[in-house]
């Protein structure tokens, strides 16, 4: 029971977050008008800037800034318990997050729909734009490289997953003809289209699992670039290209809102399961999980500051501020859906970090099903319950969440200290991560009577959904990146949307299939290190343009301001701590790639806080106005 509890105070926390201090950003802070004329309209070109119905617009937004963020990450955290985790995620979401994607989103609104780069340029100054579009290449290249290789993974550890994934392709497409060529309804194809994905499901489930390892008879991943990671991530990128550069309504909201009822189905089915468990008792968050951690393992970072940087989406993702103003914003009908599309969505993702941290906790400490290596190129299951002496009801205990982290065993030593022997933080790669939400989901589905090869199913669905999604976001946003910077320094073939696509993509492929120790394709995973700082950095950097545009226009900052600090330090701290650490650094180790990246990570962040500084003493009350429309540049031919 205290479980259920735990979620349901989280939720109606969210709930009243939203109606108070949602709404008070909205009216006194921002001044948000129904009536004023946003880019949507006054740049509308049917291809990026499109005015959309807030329910739709809504469902891209959320499965654009959800992906695997808001799942990788908390299953990560709880290495340190849940309990830090759970407060984090709900702080951050209410007052940092949804803060930062709600004032990212009105910027760019009141900025003819300008990414948050471009939008630096004005308030701050010239070489803060350069500056901040530079970390945003560098931060969306590695999001395209590391997403492309995630959802490839995926496909190969849950190849159930592939069907219904590819089978929404072109139903969305399907969606957009009807409703913006022909001036259909959205919401019932939609639906009818959720139900073929989840036919589609099952067929993968129990029929058809599209398992290329097992089809072409190659490895997951190998020596060669003929490999099942390799191939999956190329195909990926060939889709991504197509999809960002067709028009909106074509491919990408259609395809977002399906899988915005496919997350609320998701979630309702989890929470539903989650209470159902529960109040019965077979799901117990105290007794699954250490609320605090002791038993972590010594190779673990401290959980200062890493709590900060380990759980990004779910809580405040620097990735959100490039979806507010590089797509959001040029698609948003009215100012006055701005609370409901930015500082809504965050908090609902905030919610689905909590159903994982759950999750990962209370579903895995239900009784253990595990994937093994050998079934999951089969696409088959091996499940292990641990029982009660005479019972049907499985054990809820820590020794099930232990053994599924692969923290370790306790051994007691003859001098009697205890110590961790095995596990270790380095050896949860992504297969545990993600499959740590997949298999504690498929544990509360399960309490419905849902089969648990379906319960599987659908949560590798879901994850596999949100990452596409983000992936050819993230490509789309990739190319205004460009545009933008060639606009900068005058270099006309990356103006271009098509050699701007496929620039952004060729180098984020051959980022991606990085050899590695385990072949092409397990290099590029050496950049996951990067992805947490770098990201959080970016929250940090969109918090000081939001500052700014307050200053500008005699707004109170005091609320954007503190969550400033907090995005510029705890990740700049981390940063630092995986680069010069003793005998763990990435400098110690030897691994220079990382170590020249996190240097130019640093020196941009700091250039760019200078820049603000030069900046503040004459930004009080001086707004610089946009130039008249004749003359402004647009993104319709990009």
């Amino acid at each position: 029971m205290s479980t259920l509890i735990i979620a349901i105070l989280s939720f109606v926390g969210f709930i009243v977050a939203y109606n108070t201090y949602g709404k008070w950003l909205a009216r006194k802070i921002f001044g948000l008008d129904p009536e004023a004329t946003v880019p949507s309209q006054e740049l509308k070109d049917d291809v990026d800037y499109v005015p959309t119905k807030k329910e739709v617009i809504f469902g891209h937004h959320f499965t654009s800034i959800a992906g695997t963020g808001p799942i990788v990450g908390p299953a990560i955290a709880v290495f340190w318990g849940w309990l830090p985790a759970l407060l984090w995620v709900v702080i951050g979401s209410v007052f940092i997050g949804a803060v930062h994607d709600f004032g990212a989103l009105v910027v760019s609104l009141r900025n003819r729909g300008q990414s948050v780069g471009e939008v630096a340029g004005r308030m701050i100054g010239p070489r803060a734009k350069f500056l901040f579009l530079f970390v945003l290449f560098m931060g969306l290249t590695i999001v395209l490289a590391i997403f492309g290789l995630v959802i490839a993974l995926i496909f190969s550890y849950y190849p159930e997953s592939v069907l219904s994934v590819w089978v929404e392709i072109p139903l969305a497409v399907a969606i957009g003809v009807w409703i913006y060529r022909r001036g259909g309804n959205i919401l019932v194809p939609s639906i009818v289209a959720l139900g073929i994905m989840y036919i589609a499901m099952a067929v993968g489930a129990y029929v058809l699992p599209i398992d290329l390892g097992k089809w072409l008879g190659i490895d997951l991943l190998g020596q060669t670039y003929l490999n099942v990671v390799v191939i999956w991530t190329l195909v990926l990128f060939v889709y991504c290209f197509i999809a960002s550069v067709l028009p909106v309504w074509t491919l990408l909201q259609p395809r977002d809102f399906i899988n915005s009822h496919e997350l609320v189905l998701a979630l309702a089915l989890l929470v539903l399961g989650l209470a159902v468990a529960g109040f019965t008792g077979k799901a117990d968050l105290f007794a699954s999980a250490p609320a605090v951690a002791k038993d972590i393992p010594p190779d673990a970072p401290p959980i200062w500051p890493f709590l900060f940087i380990t759980i990004a989406c779910g809580a405040v993702s620097g990735f959100h501020c490039m979806v507010s103003s590089g797509t959001s914003s040029k698609q948003v009908a009215s100012e006055g859906d701005a609370q409901y599309v930015g500082y809504g969505a965050m908090l609902l993702e905030g919610g689905l970090a909590v159903v994982v941290i759950i999750a990962c906790c209370a579903g895995i400490g239900m009784g253990i099903f595990n994937r093994t290596a050998d079934s999951a190129s089969a696409g088959g299951y091996t499940f292990q319950a641990v029982l009660k002496e005479g019972s049907t009801q499985p054990v809820v205990n820590q020794d099930a969440w232990r053994t599924r982290y692969a923290v370790g065993e306790k051994v007691t030593n003859p001098d009697g200290a205890t110590t961790i022997v095995g596990g270790g933080w380095a050896s949860h790669k992504l297969r545990e991560k993600v499959s740590a939400f997949v298999d504690g989901g498929g544990n509360f589905l399960a309490s419905l009577g849902i089969p648990l090869k379906m319960g599987i199913a659908i949560m590798a669905v879901l994850v596999a959904s949100f990452a596409a999604t983000t992936l050819d976001t993230a490509t789309r946003l990739q190319r205004y990146v460009l545009h933008e910077l060639a606009q900068t320094v005058n270099f006309k073939p990356l103006m271009n949307r098509y050699i701007a696509t496929a620039f952004a993509l060729i180098l984020a492929a051959a980022v991606a299939l990085l050899q590695g120790s385990s072949g092409p394709g397990s290099g590029g995973m050496t950049l996951w290190p990067l992805f947490g700082a770098t990201n959080q950095l970016l929250a940090g950097l969109a918090f000081m343009v939001i500052v700014f545009y307050l200053v500008r226009r005699n707004k109170p900052i005091w609320f954007a301001f503190l969550p400033m600090i907090v995005m510029l330090l705890m990740p700049a701290w981390a940063m630092l701590h995986q680069m010069f650490v003793p005998e763990t650094g990435w400098l110690a180790k030897g691994n220079y790639l990382l170590f020249g990246f996190g240097i130019v990570v640093e020196a941009l962040q700091v250039w760019m806080i200078v820049e603000g500084v030069i900046a503040w003493r004459n930004a009080r009350g001086n707004y610089p106005e946009l130039p008249p429309l004749q003359t402004a540049v647009t993104k319709s031919g990009v």
